[in-house]
C-alpha cells in the first residue's frame, strides 16, 4: 500500500493527521508552518512520500507550504516521470 496521496483533498487529509488538526482547521492556501507544521513532521512526510517513490525534497516543500503548492509539486513530478 502507497502512502501517496491521491488527490489534492487526501494530501490535506494526511498533513492534518500529521499535525494532529482538523482537515477544516485550515484552508489548502494557508501556511501550512502557520497550523503547526515544523520541520520533524515535514521530514515524516518527506520520508512517507519517498517510500512511496516521490522524491520531493524537504527545502522544496519549506519554500511552498501550503496544500495547493504541494499538490502542484506532486502533480508536475508525477507528470514528469510519465513521460
Amino acid at each position: 500500500m502507497s502512502d501517496l496521496p491521491t488527490s489534492a483533498g487526501e494530501l490535506h487529509e494526511q498533513i492534518a493527521q500529521v499535525i494532529d488538526e482538523p482537515a477544516d482547521s485550515f484552508g489548502p492556501d494557508d501556511d501550512l508552518m502557520d497550523v503547526g507544521l515544523d520541520s520533524i513532521r515535514l521530514m515524516i512526510l518527506v520520508e512517507r512520500w519517498r517510500s512511496g517513490g516521490m522524491h520531493l525534497g524537504f527545502v522544496e516543500l519549506a519554500e511552498q507550504p501550503t496544500v495547493n503548492g504541494w499538490w502542484a509539486l506532486m502533480t508536475a513530478q508525477k507528470e514528469s516521470l510519465a513521460r
